[in-house]
């Protein structure tokens, strides 16, 4: 490898530090933060698909403060567009079948220092980090691989001269085997690995171990081997220091075999140990009162503003202005979310008074059965085929009741957001839906994962829609709940601390 800094683009080093000044700025006395390096396929700031990229854009920068936090990420269009004067710092050398690439590094306009893996023939395409409407990228084993083996070379200082890691905090299966690329490699930087939802592995032939470098011998029940597969999320979850997820209870619930996927033995065992724990999502600092894409803003208590939105909404989607309840869904339109329930209970809601609006996007069948279900019924049902942040926080704002009926979901966010416009979640009691709404309180929950048992919990919030008193003090209690992330990266700070103490 060798080090070296030149721009992207034509221009002076746009994070604002030559490798030199940085050296001087970290040697200094006074700059004892401790290094982490978080990893990550997501970020809200470029590129989201899920939850990751929330938490991407949110934990890094909670956890600023208090230590010397940097994101890796690949080298995506829109991070590159985002970042057109990026700072090439240093080759990164071929590894197998991983080809040589180059590592950027810039920083946001608030600060935070970000990595960026540079290789166009892996990251700069169309669709979306791990795909296109015809599949999953073919060679994901390789992209990821090779941010994940990149990442174990920065921390252990190998890429920038200037800069390692205490600790490394990798997030899914994309990043997942930069724990075990470290150990592979002797290193002893600990790590920390999140789940954020175990259903999606990185699982692929075993003729990929070649091409990713694997040792052999990895490729074992303790170890990387999963059903005579690679298991990307496997091998993160045997090999790093300490394994977390995104709430309480789908820690317990994947250490059992119907939220396990077939992982779930490694799962016990590793919380046996004591190094696997649940640590709730925060979200941001989103306030209804002040978003300025809002109709109007509106504080607790104030239900004129809420109903602002709430016709807003209904004029947007061409909805008639009725005295009924609006419900929402913001959703990846995907079979985990429970879209089939919905669509089996949207006439029954109509039939009662009520408006569904949708907005998200998924697989294809089911935006189909969307379209073509609320196609029907246009003065009643709605939806928004795509993705829009700045339209789904306008049907928070106007809504009366969001609906959620995940079969699993290891968070959740929207949930989160729902509450805090007043908006009251209708959730499946799983995952982190069970620790977020309270029953009856700031939302309703349902056991039974059936239509019925959907509709038992729609039924009691018609009746609390239809008693003003009891609405007026459920939307109270859900607007004044702290969904902040300052409690969660306390507990990911202590976490941090604790492993690089055990070094």
């Amino acid at each position: 490898m060798t080090g070296r800094t030149e721009a992207y683009s034509p221009g002076a080093h746009s994070d604002g530090l030559c490798p030199a000044c940085e050296q001087a700025v970290v040697g200094r006395p006074s700059s004892l933060r401790r290094r982490v390096l978080f990893i990550t396929s997501e970020m809200t700031d470029y590129v989201k698909v899920g939850g990751l990229g929330e938490v991407s854009a949110a934990l890094p920068r909670a956890l600023a403060d208090a230590f010397d936090v940097r994101v890796l990420i690949p080298g995506y269009r829109e991070v590159l567009q985002s970042h057109r004067e990026l700072s090439v710092i240093a080759d990164v050398p071929a590894l197998a079948g991983l080809p040589a690439c180059r590592l950027g590094r810039t920083r946001t306009s608030d600060g935070l220092f970000v990595y960026v893996l540079l290789s166009p023939e892996l990251y700069e395409r169309d669709g979306t980090p791990y795909g296109d409407r015809s599949g999953d990228w073919l060679d994901n084993h390789i992209r990821f691989g090779r941010l994940s083996a990149a990442a174990a070379q920065i921390a252990i200082g190998a890429i920038d001269p200037f800069w390692a890691a205490d600790l490394v905090h990798a997030n899914d299966w994309p990043s997942a085997l930069t724990p075990a690329y470290l150990r592979w490699s002797g290193a002893r930087t600990p790590s920390v690995l999140t789940i954020h939802n175990l259903a999606y592995q990185g699982l692929f032939a075993r003729e990929a171990l070649a091409q990713l470098g694997v040792p052999e011998n990895a490729f074992r029940v303790d170890g990387v081997e999963f059903y005579d597969q690679l298991s990307f999320l496997k091998g993160g979850i045997f090999y790093a220091d300490h394994v977390t997820t995104v709430s309480d209870t789908y820690a317990r619930e994947i250490t059992h075999p119907e939220h396990g996927c077939g992982l779930d033995g490694l799962l016990r065992q590793r919380a046996a140990e004591g190094r696997l724990c649940g640590i709730v999502n925060g979200i941001d600092s989103w306030d209804p009162a002040t978003d300025p894409s809002l109709a109007t803003g509106f504080e607790a208590g104030d239900w004129t503003g809420k109903q602002v939105n709430k016709d807003a909404i209904r004029d947007a989607f061409g909805l008639g202005r009725t005295k009924g309840p609006l419900f929402s869904i913001v959703s990846r339109l995907v079979q985990q979310k429970g879209i089939d329930f919905v669509l089996e209970a949207a006439d029954d809601i109509a039939d009662q008074g009520g408006q569904i609006v949708v907005v998200g996007a998924g697989e294809p069948d089911i935006e189909d059965a969307v379209r073509a279900q609320f196609a029907q019924r246009p003065k009643s049902l709605a939806a928004f085929i795509g993705y829009d942040e700045s339209l789904a926080r306008r049907l928070y704002a106007g809504s009366d009741f969001l609906l959620m009926p995940s079969r699993f979901e290891p968070c959740g966010l929207s949930q989160m957001f729902a509450q805090r416009a007043g908006a009251l979640p209708i959730v499946h009691q799983t995952g982190g839906l069970a620790d977020t709404v309270r029953d009856g309180r700031t939302g309703f929950q349902f056991r039974s994962l059936t239509v019925e048992g959907l509709m038992g919990a729609v039924t009691r919030a018609f009746r609390v829609f239809n008693t003003r008193s009891a609405l007026s003090k459920m939307r109270l209690n859900a607007m004044r709940q702290d969904f902040s992330w300052s409690e969660s990266a306390a507990a990911y700070g202590s976490l941090y601390m604790r492993g690089i103490g055990n070094r």
